[in-house]
């Protein structure tokens, strides 16, 4: 092993030379193109990794985490030393400004942005204020780059297998994110500034380095100054016996600015063996010494001291580890840097970081005369220049666990909460999932209403996007009035008329619009007359009649659209009996007193936030309107793909939709296409379990992308565990929660969030469905 240690040694150091500026104290050779870095005698790459929800995991999920990512240490390579590295940063306030504010437009809705941006700025205040990052480094010897190169990219394929496994990714870093992390070390404040280009460095012949070094540096005794800030470097000197998981994050989550990094040198295991087997021996030895002196002095029931046997039995255990647990030995350093504005906060700062790891029984030491060679040990180059080694098995430096609970922090995405473990911003921007389609669940008063109407109205005042929304409770009508909408009222006696069977000459460049409109007359049908009383003949002629109405029609896409009684008339004229009883069945509401949906569409649908009222169709009508608005919305979204426009819909009770298996069908075929056409759905409903009854439900449920849960009752609870694989601790987020907190799913994770909007608001009163409160 000291073969090991030596040689990483003497590669960490290279040839020393007392640094002459500030750009030399950087101890970066040189940098490649594609991200690979000369430190020393040493090559080095970066990758960041994803965090993932391990404090919110049940015992078993965290079971399960830890032996995967100690299978990840284990995969680690011999002849390279692993560097993991938690980076705590302030969130940049001009990139805050920039891609989480709103920007003034000029219009009557600035009035609402400048509130909005209020609220953010107090809750951002309120939260930690912290982006945290999390990256690996790899640092090898090799004899070129292009042995180097080859090296790191078998290590590339290795780690982003071992991370799929924990359900995390990593990424390898260009040489612009690795300078930006020194950037924003260095000179933090002044990220916004950072621009590095390679072609014009090397044209105008300037330094790297001269992009990412601090103003000054000067190392004291315990402490350093970098720039008009002071900084300390800290390291592990004594380990608990026993040291929690939670350890390490607890130091990462320090609301300051620090780098926490872990060194990781995994000894061969033969080498490791052999080392073991030599400290057995010694032990051995001095025992047998302690025995012989023992009868020497006629001390015949005196026994072996406690802590040669202490020592005896550890090491045979770490031997068994070692052949019989698939463990490795690894010698690990920690350290850790932060830094403040004076000396006296920085002090402050380290008393309260001590104390932290005094709570683990664990014990932090200042590196006195060596804060340079710790900074370059911390800061993320891929060197290692203290000598604080602790040798550890893999499970020992697995228990350093890095991960905590999942942040979703997406640039120019709009605001969900707060983060109810990091007590960070919850930013996500929907169009960056693959389906971007989601649910809102919740039982009555969770703030369910409210919370949608807060993602409408972000939606209404940052973007550009058009806004339809689905209002069978007469609930969107004050918002969508107040942003400048249209509310149209759809009920017996209104001067609003939507056409049943319109249809927008867009719809046959992809797919066949008459097998479109088809499938949408059995969904209708199947409502008016029920499931069970729609037989294969009633579906045939169906087929056969809304070929008829519209074979003249989709030719030109001219004249007046075909209407309901234009398709009743059609009915009329066939033969079969069965068409008789559809006609009849139709005929309350083609030419009967709820012909609402039997006249051509007089509603004009260009505008860019419309709210469809449609509390007043009652029991008979409702079900009938809510697959007319499907039909009316896939319309606009079709038009609205032709000009180049995304479209949001949201649909309030959903439920209704399964409450039928053609109306369910419809449903989601038009949730499969609308992605493709250039929109997002979003479905609300608090009926949870019973839309999970229906199989085209529980597949939404489960292909959704996003998901928003609030409080559930029980039973709901139970399904949606069993559906997204939820955890007893996540579904405790969900039990008995306050009003506008729950758990979100945002791809593949699923964090725990709160909410709590100002009352003394315009936006609230807007918002707000509790009476008396508008």
């Amino acid at each position: 092993m000291k073969k090991v240690t030596k040689g990483a040694d003497r590669s960490d150091w290279g040839r020393f030379t007392i640094p002459r500026s500030v750009q030399k104290s950087i101890p970066v050779g040189c940098i490649y193109r594609d991200g690979i870095w000369k430190v020393a005698e040493r090559f080095s790459r970066t990758w960041r990794f994803a965090d993932i929800n391990y404090a919110v995991a049940s015992h078993e999920d965290q079971l399960n985490m830890f032996m995967a990512y100690s299978g990840l240490l284990n995969s680690l390579p011999a002849d390279a030393v692993a560097k993991i590295t938690i980076s705590n940063r302030r969130m940049d306030p001009h990139s805050f400004e920039r891609t989480v504010l709103q920007k003034e437009q000029g219009d009557a809705l600035d009035k609402y942005r400048r509130e909005y941006n209020r609220i953010l700025l107090n809750r951002a205040a309120e939260s930690n204020n912290l982006v945290q990052d999390k990256y690996l480094t790899i640092s090898t010897a090799r004899k070129d780059i292009e042995e180097a190169r080859t090296f790191f990219a078998r290590m590339d394929a290795e780690l982003s297998r071992g991370f799929a496994k924990l359900s995390s990714g990593a990424w390898p870093l260009s040489n612009q994110d690795r300078l930006r992390i020194l950037h924003s070390f260095f000179r933090p404040g002044w990220e916004q500034y950072f621009h590095f280009d390679p072609a014009e460095t090397m044209r105008k012949g300037h330094d790297f380095r001269d992009y990412v070094c601090p103003d000054s540096l000067l190392f004291k005794r315990s402490y350093f100054e970098v720039g008009d800030k002071v900084g300390r470097v800290l390291f592990l000197r004594e380990y608990a016996s026993y040291v929690k998981d939670t350890m390490l994050t607890e130091l990462s989550d320090f609301s300051r600015d620090l780098m926490l990094s872990i060194d990781i040198l995994p000894v061969p295991m033969g080498e490791a063996v052999k080392d073991v087997q030599n400290r057995i021996l010694g032990v051995e030895t001095e025992i047998t010494r302690t025995e012989q002196r023992q009868i020497a002095n006629n001390s015949f029931s005196a026994g072996i001291p406690y802590e040669l046997e202490q020592f005896r039995r550890e090491a045979k255990e770490f031997l068994d580890d070692l052949t019989t647990r698939d463990q490795r030995m690894m010698l690990c350093d920690v350290t850790l840097v932060h830094t403040a504005g004076t000396l006296e906060e920085l002090d402050a700062d380290t008393a309260s970081i001590v104390s932290i790891a005094q709570k683990h029984s664990c014990e932090l030491g200042v590196l006195n005369y060596e804060q340079e060679d710790g900074l370059n040990t911390v800061l993320p180059y891929g060197l290692r220049r203290i000598h604080a080694r602790r040798t550890l098995t893999t499970e020992s430096v697995a228990v350093l666990m890095p991960f905590k609970v999942q942040e979703i922090q997406d640039t120019g995405g709009l605001y969900y909460g707060v983060n109810a473990v990091s007590k960070n911003l919850l930013i996500c921007d929907r169009k960056k999932l693959q389906n971007g389609h989601g649910f809102w669940l919740g039982v009555s008063g969770s703030g369910k209403s409210f919370s949608v109407k807060e993602e409408l109205t972000l939606a209404a005042l940052s973007t550009d996007d058009d806004i339809l929304v689905v209002d069978p409770e007469r609930e969107f009508g004050p918002l969508v009035w107040a942003l400048g909408g249209e509310v149209v009222t759809l009920e017996p006696g209104s001067p609003h008329h939507i056409n049943a069977l319109a249809m927008h000459k867009g719809h046959g460049k992809e797919e066949n619009p008459v097998i479109l409109k088809s499938e949408f007359m059995m969904s209708v049908f199947e409502q008016l007359m029920g499931a069970d009383k729609l037989g294969p003949k009633h579906k045939s002629i169906l087929d056969r009649c809304t070929a008829n109405v519209f074979r003249a029609y989709i030719k030109k896409y001219e004249g007046p659209e075909p209407t309901l009684p234009d398709f009743r008339a059609e009915l009329l004229r066939q033969p079969e009996p069965e068409a008789q009883e559809m006609a009849l069945a139709l005929e309350l509401f083609s030419d009967g007193s709820l012909d609402l949906f039997a006249h051509e569409t007089n509603v004009d649908m260009s505008r860019r936030i419309i709210g469809f009222d449609m509390f007043g169709l009652g029991d008979h009508l409702r079900p009938l309107g809510m697959l007319v608005m499907l039909n009316a919305l896939e319309n606009r979204v079709v038009e609205n793909k032709a000009r180049g426009r995304f479209t949001r819909i949201y649909i309030d009770e959903g439920y209704l939709y399964f409450l039928y298996q053609y109306s369910a069908q419809v449903l989601y075929k038009f949730w499969k296409r609308l992605r493709k056409l250039g929109g997002m759905m979003t479905l609300i409903t608090q009926n949870v379990e019973e839309c999970l009854r229906s199989d085209t439900a529980r597949l939404m449920f489960a292909n959704s992308e996003f998901l928003v849960m609030l409080n559930q009752a029980p039973t709901d609870r139970s399904e949606l565990a069993r559906l997204l694989h939820i955890s007893d601790t996540q579904l405790s987020y969900i039990t008995n929660a306050d009003v506008g907190c729950g758990l979100v799913k945002v791809g593949g994770s699923i964090v725990p969030f709160q909410n709590e909007f100002p009352r003394d608001t315009e936006l609230y009163r807007l918002m707000s469905t509790t009476p008396g409160e508008k």
